[in-house]
């Protein structure tokens, strides 16, 4: 029985925690905030309760896999999980609308033809196509074996078949997304409907690798999931999860430095001096975070990929109205922003920009409109709890007057764009409270609120994470600033390729 340190209480670092004890480990999680789960939070006032973080769950399987492995109990005997249909609902640029069935190609195909005019869903059905072979060329080196030793293989090779597409003399293939979008897709709503899943997580499409399309894929293949009473009773069926195997958590401990003998991890310092001693370190932080517990130590060798520097964020804006939630109303809306351009220079700069976020000024951005079917979450029927995200840049905010004026505006603009969703929405507002970036980096302490993106492969790496392996013998990383990079599935693979890394050595290949 080896004794486990595990530095922090996120999804990734719980899923390892609770995967290691099983295996016969003696496992202490040291969480320097007083809760758990990382940015799946909750808030809570005068009845409402909203999630602060994800909102939806995609890739169940991951989360069902767990609970499989560490107890009798499957996930679902945990939360109520239900699929969400529609899978979500399109307002765009234009007023034209379109929900999407769940997990269905037909279906959406279908409803794509009915709302964008004909041939518009079978060039929707044609990319996912294609979007599956990418799916099956990376799902294993990206979700369920550690990052091969020659990762830049993956970083090279596009592993989506783009359409050849002719101009003038030349023949080429989309190598962006935003190239998929314009080339293969040649319909501004159907671009906005892709280059939607690479704004969820911060993710520029002008630059993004085609192998992006795997995030939509993902989503038409395994369904979009939701569990009652909010994603946060996913953390909290983790946490006591965790708790059932006998993993020992400390809240309210910082951990400030990691004991090293003989040249390898060997417990961990804790602000105030206390040295808890161990076999084995699990990192479950930003990597920023780590930088500043491991000082001068060796964790990244020469050639591995590097941490990736986070810039984009999210804001999130909690809502309590007065009235009760009409019925059929999609859970999630997704409403479109007015100028794509300009939206995406304002999060991103110009493509060819090298300099910092200029401030997000965009009157109607792209904005995602949360109003789940869910009793848990209102004082009373008479009332209903919205929550609207947005993408933003780390840090968005900081800086003084003029930064709150700008996040200010940036909410005001969020609430007019959710208008075409919930008509007369402001006149409902009993209340508002709005989660920015420094909330984010409170939780979960990356620099800026930084939310970590997928792994995807291609772009050079740009969008690979480093190894859950370290330089540093004994060192683990795991959580959404590791292979495989951001996401709830993913946190919850790395905490599976974590646990197999330890139990079984480096000779461990992944999951079968």
């Amino acid at each position: 029985m080896a004794r486990i340190a595990v530095i922090g209480a996120g999804m990734g670092a719980m899923a390892s925690a609770a995967r290691l004890a099983v295996a016969g480990h003696r496992v202490v999680v040291y969480e320097r905030t007083e809760t758990y789960g990382g940015a799946v939070r909750r808030f809570e006032r005068d009845g409402f309760r909203f999630d602060t973080g994800p909102g939806l769950l995609p890739l169940p399987a991951v989360y069902r896999d767990l609970f499989v492995k560490t107890g009798k109990e499957p996930l679902e005997d945990c939360v109520d999980l239900v699929q969400v249909d529609p899978s979500s609902h399109h307002v765009f640029a234009d007023g034209t609308e379109a929900p999407l069935p769940n997990a269905s190609r037909a279906g959406v195909v279908s409803a794509l033809d009915e709302a964008l005019g004909s041939g518009a869903g079978q060039r929707w059905g044609d990319f996912l196509v294609r979007a599956r072979e990418a799916w099956d060329r990376t799902r294993r080196p990206l979700l369920e074996e550690p990052l091969w030793p020659n990762w830049p293989v993956l970083a090279e090779r596009e592993p989506y078949p783009a359409v050849p597409h002719k101009k003038l003399l030349r023949t080429r293939r989309a190598g962006t997304l935003a190239e998929v979008g314009a080339w293969e897709l040649r319909d501004e709503r159907l671009t906005a409907l892709l280059e939607g899943h690479a704004l969820a997580y911060g993710l520029d499409p002008r630059t993004t690798p085609a192998s992006a399309a795997v995030l939509p894929y993902m989503e038409h293949a395994f369904g979009t999931w939701y569990v009652r009473g909010g994603i946060r009773e996913l953390a909290r069926a983790v946490y006591e999860r965790c708790l059932r195997r006998k993993v020992e958590f400390v809240f309210g401990a910082e951990v400030t430095g990691i004991v090293r003998e003989d040249g390898r991890a060997a417990g961990v310092e804790l602000a105030g001096g206390t040295v808890a001693e161990a076999d084995f370190v699990v990192a479950g932080v930003a990597p920023e975070a780590l930088d500043g517990v491991v000082a001068d130590a060796p964790v990244r060798g020469d050639g591995e990929v590097a941490p990736q520097q986070g810039r984009a964020s999210r804001l999130t804006v909690l809502l309590a109205l007065r009235g009760a939630r009409p019925d059929g109303t999609p859970h999630r809306t997704v409403v479109h922003a007015q100028d794509r351009d300009a939206e995406l220079d304002a999060l991103f700069g110009a493509p060819a920009a090298a300099t910092a976020h200029p401030t997000v000024t965009v009157p109607r951005p792209t904005v995602t409109v949360l109003r789940p079917d869910d009793p848990s979450l209102v004082p009373d029927s008479a009332h209903e709890a919205v929550t609207l995200v947005a993408p933003v840049p780390a840090g968005f905010g900081e800086g003084g007057q003029s930064a709150r004026r700008a996040l200010d505006a940036h909410v005001e603009a969020m609430i007019g764009a959710a208008e075409q969703a919930v008509p007369g929405l402001r006149d409902r507002i009993l209340w508002q409270h709005t989660c920015t970036p420094a909330d984010i980096a409170e939780a979960t302490g990356a620099v800026g609120g930084a939310v970590p993106a997928p792994a995807l492969a291609a772009g050079g790496g740009r969008l690979l994470h480093p190894a859950n392996s370290t330089a540093l013998p004994g060192l683990f990383t795991a959580g959404g600033w590791s292979h495989p990079g951001g996401g709830l599935p993913h946190a919850g693979m790395s905490g599976a390729l974590v646990a197999g890394l330890i139990v079984e050595g480096p000779e461990f290949k992944g999951s079968q």
